[in-house]
């Protein structure tokens, strides 16, 4: 692993010759908020964060994508046929991104690039990107990372990470696209013994800060139809009032709607964000709703989350501890507590 070293004083032109090499996106402040952007320049972005608000999954997954685009032009030969809306896939960068939000992309993956199905716009941006973090020297109370099975200082997912040790950064490149970048940099400087020792310190006091709340592997354990029938959901669902913060916030948060929007003799087809807390999400064709209950779909959030993603590709649970969900809440539901009652030794 290549290691090297750069101070502070020199942060902006680092980030100069990155934007030079390549599109960069980074922790922007917009009003009170972080949120990942492009940056044109050195001094937009600001690694001064903890976390953003939303987390950068839209990058590869936006929001709203057009799709395809078509004609109902009458005599056009081309009418109703589909096209491909063109996508750009320079090569990117994510600088600052969090080791949470690097790992939320891998459980990603099996949704959207596995050896059986694959989303070429997702596949290419990967493909596209070079992930470089920043390790978390002070976790937000609401942080959990260390339960599901990665941590603040997690290379997992990265190409890179910066560790941020007072007066500079100590920058380990994690994979062949990493180093390549760090090279190209002109970043040859030696780890300081001082630095080294500073990041080591950092990463045990932040891991220790957080500890371990739940067990997701007692939730792997537990009988799916035990879990499903537990009569804590209704505790748990007294207060949601069904408005999808959870899960437009969550990283790994995959789910989407295709929609036709026509205006006159044009139309595209476009996806966008869906959620499973909204009542329309499962209705069928037919007018059945096997979820029309809020019951049955705050339930379905965390059993799909905790324990169905584990069951079906046994690679932990489908949440990387970010704390989001649990800090943008309208009726303070916190997943850490209804992980809790479902991992423990009595399911009541």
């Amino acid at each position: 692993m290549l290691e090297v070293y750069f101070q502070k004083a020199k942060l902006n032109e680092v980030i100069e010759q990155l934007i030079r090499l390549l599109r960069v996106y980074a922790p922007v402040l917009k009003g009170a908020y972080h949120e990942f952007a492009q940056i044109k320049t050195a001094s937009d972005a600001d690694l001064g964060f903890q976390n953003t608000r939303l987390s950068p999954k839209g990058l590869f997954h936006p929001h709203l994508e057009r799709m395809f685009e078509f004609s109902l032009a009458k005599g056009d030969p081309q009418a109703s046929i589909l096209r491909e809306v063109p996508k750009d896939y320079s090569p990117s960068v994510i600088l600052g991104i969090r080791p949470c939000d690097a790992r939320a992309f891998q459980v990603d993956d099996v949704n959207f690039d596995t050896s059986a199905v694959k989303d070429p716009w997702w596949v290419e941006r990967r493909k596209s990107m070079t992930l470089v973090g920043l390790a978390c020297n002070e976790p937000c109370s609401t942080c959990f990372c260390t339960t599901v099975g990665t941590g603040p200082f997690d290379t997992n997912g990265l190409d890179a990470v910066l560790v941020d040790v007072g007066d500079g950064y100590v920058v380990r490149a994690v994979t062949e696209r990493g180093e390549e970048l760090v090279l190209k940099l002109g970043l040859k400087d030696l780890v300081p013994d001082e630095a080294a020792k500073k990041a080591e310190e950092q990463k045990v006091s932040a891991e220790q800060s957080l500890g371990r709340l739940f067990d997701t592997e007692a939730i792997a354990k537990r009988d799916s139809a035990e879990l499903f029938n537990a009569g804590f959901w209704e505790e748990v669902q007294f207060a949601c009032i069904n408005c999808g913060t959870c899960t437009f916030l969550c990283p790994t948060c995959w789910c989407f709607d295709i929609q036709d929007e026509v205006s006159g003799e044009k139309g595209e087809r476009v996806r966008l964000w869906d959620s499973c807390m909204f009542p329309l999400f499962t209705l069928h064709g037919s007018g059945h709703n096997p979820r029309s209950q809020k019951l049955q779909r705050v339930r379905q959030r965390f059993m799909h989350k905790l324990k169905y993603y584990q069951d079906k590709y046994h690679q932990g649970v489908a949440c990387v501890g970010c704390g989001r969900c649990v800090t943008q809440c309208p009726v303070n539901i916190d997943i850490r507590s209804v992980a809790q009652l479902m991992s423990a030794s009595c399911i009541c």
